[in-house]
């Protein structure tokens, strides 16, 4: 199987895109293992090299003729080209840097066109025996090419039809009436094969859809779109194996809407569905394209945030805490205006593994929603003993919004 991590460039050359150009919608995620799967595994190309090359020994062995000779020449230096061309591709992919795609393909298309090659030398030779070991070496790997390549649809087509085409003029120069059924059974064959690989495209596309809709399902908030628990856990492990062993730029934020609950009690479940993608919404608009926010339950979400020291992490704290408290529209004439409690945990200093960092950053929210519900108290407490004290001002005693 071929290793997941390898990540193959898209053609830059027109026609090499058009070639290898899938069925409509396919997004690029798909394009690009697509794309991948050309360059297929190590038995399969080794075993198109063999085959080809022994053959065309074979038949040159026999003939001993410059035609054949030099078929058989062309085939070494061929898949001498491929291979170094596939090592350097593989070893590319891995390391996440461009791959000569655009040159893998165009020595594909010359294999191709070598086998064909061979069959109508072979058939124009009028030598049966020959004739026979050619094409079926010809029919045979056109039937691996559509197997291997109906990631690509046009690509497999363009292989087929140069490894199978010159069977009609060979066919035409054999001398041989019999020959001539192969310009009924070579188009069929072709249309057949090319037809089979653009259905066999079409079933791989629209399942690879299922799996990436399957996949963002697994790992999103069906209500917010946000991730979930399950897609802030791989998040976080992507986080971490990204992050030095040292600087601490790794931020999980913890956030918790404050009187949540009394909307949603007050004004209905619908009304507080609302009110939480708004804050999602909100969450999202103030973080980076690289930063992750996720909710994992209930009015709790969650931010990964890389690439932060402590002093801008408390900096995003503030910014998304007066984000989410600024008032509601919730429609029908409903506004609402929640708070938000923030904790914050950082790696390394909060350890290296997913867990212990979650469960730190939990453990800094509760902190905070106390030291919140403690300001809040202190706050009654004040204003009480403020009304106890306060003077008689022409027969009236302030009321509760007078003092701040």
């Amino acid at each position: 199987m071929r290793d997941d991590s390898r990540v193959y460039s898209m053609p830059r050359w027109d026609a090499m895109r058009w070639l290898v150009s899938p069925s409509p919608g396919a997004p690029v995620e798909i394009q690009l293992k697509l794309i991948g799967g050309l360059f297929g595994t190590l038995p399969v190309f080794f075993g198109g090299i063999v085959n080809t090359i022994f053959v065309a020994g074979a038949i040159a062995a026999r003939e001993q003729t410059m035609p054949f000779i030099a078929w058989f020449v062309f085939e070494i230096a061929l898949g001498a080209m491929r291979l170094i061309v596939l090592v350097v591709s593989r070893r590319a992919a891995l390391a996440h840097r461009p791959t000569p795609t655009d040159l893998y393909l165009l020595l594909q298309l010359f294999w191709s066109s070598g086998v064909g090659y061979g069959a109508f030398i072979s058939l124009a030779s009028g030598d049966w025996v020959c004739a026979t070991l050619a094409c079926l070496s010809g029919t045979g790997m056109a039937g691996g090419i559509g197997f291997r390549n109906f990631g690509a649809p046009r690509l497999a087509g363009a292989m087929i039809l140069t490894s199978l085409g010159p069977f009609l003029p060979g066919a035409a120069l054999s001398g041989e009436p019999l020959f001539y059924l192969v310009f009924l059974q070579i188009p069929f064959y072709l249309a057949a094969m090319i037809a089979a690989a653009y259905n066999l495209n079409k079933m791989l596309v629209a399942t690879m859809l299922a799996e990436r809709e399957n996949d963002h399902r697994a790992k999103h908030d069906a209500l917010t779109g946000l991730s979930n628990r399950v897609g802030l856990a791989a998040a976080v492990d992507a986080g971490l194996q990204g992050a030095p062993p040292h600087g601490g730029d790794l931020a999980v934020l913890f956030l918790d809407l404050d009187n949540f609950k009394s909307v949603n009690d007050t004004y209905g479940h619908a009304t507080g569905d609302k009110l939480l993608k708004l804050a999602a919404e909100r969450l999202r608009q103030s973080l980076r394209a690289t930063d992750v926010a996720a909710r994992i339950g209930g009015d709790e979400f969650v931010v990964l945030a890389k690439g932060f020291t402590s002093e801008q992490a408390a900096e995003l704290s503030q910014r998304l805490t007066n984000s989410i408290s600024a008032p509601y529209d919730l429609g029908d004439g409903v506004r609402a205006t929640i708070g938000v409690s923030v904790g914050v945990a950082l790696v390394p200093e909060y350890g290296a593994d997913a867990e212990a960092l979650l469960a730190v950053a939990d453990e800094a929210l509760y902190e905070a929603k106390a030291q919140r519900q403690v300001k809040l108290l202190h706050s009654r407490v004040k204003e009480d003993q403020l009304r106890r004290v306060a003077p008689v001002v022409g027969g009236m005693r302030p009321g509760p919004n007078s003092f701040a």
